[in-house]
């Protein structure tokens, strides 16, 4: 991808988190983070990725909500970009954040699991 593309998903990028943060009232958007964009190589599909904070539920709701939205997104988009074809807006779910939250949980269990041996051990040599 050139730097066009990815200046644009960028763009793309905040310009959603900012809408989701200040002009989506719906009540089932929970706390929703804008991760990253992927353009298609002509422009004319975006797929948004998002994390969600919560269960499987919240997830659930929140991402129906957003895609639900598209529409208000894609002409917001339109509007501000000034670009001249908008691309159609696909919300999804980003699965990156789920392995990483599970890697931050299994470290940290593991430095409990060797915090009371380390400092009890003394001897051991």
């Amino acid at each position: 991808m050139g730097r066009r593309p990815e200046r644009l998903a960028e763009e793309i990028r905040e310009e959603v988190a900012r809408m989701i943060a200040s002009e989506l009232k719906d009540p089932r958007i929970g706390f929703v983070t804008v991760t990253r964009v992927e353009l298609a190589h002509d422009l004319r599909y975006a797929r948004v990725h998002v994390g969600v904070l919560g269960d499987e539920g919240a997830r659930e709701k929140s991402l129906t909500a957003l895609r639900s939205a598209a529409g208000f997104v894609r002409r917001e988009l339109g509007r501000r970009l000034r670009i001249h074809h908008t691309p159609e807006i696909d919300f999804r779910y980003d699965k990156g954040l789920e392995a990483t939250d599970r890697v931050a949980r299994l470290l940290q269990e593991d430095a409990e699991r060797r915090s009371p041996s380390e400092e009890g051990g003394g001897g051991e040599e």
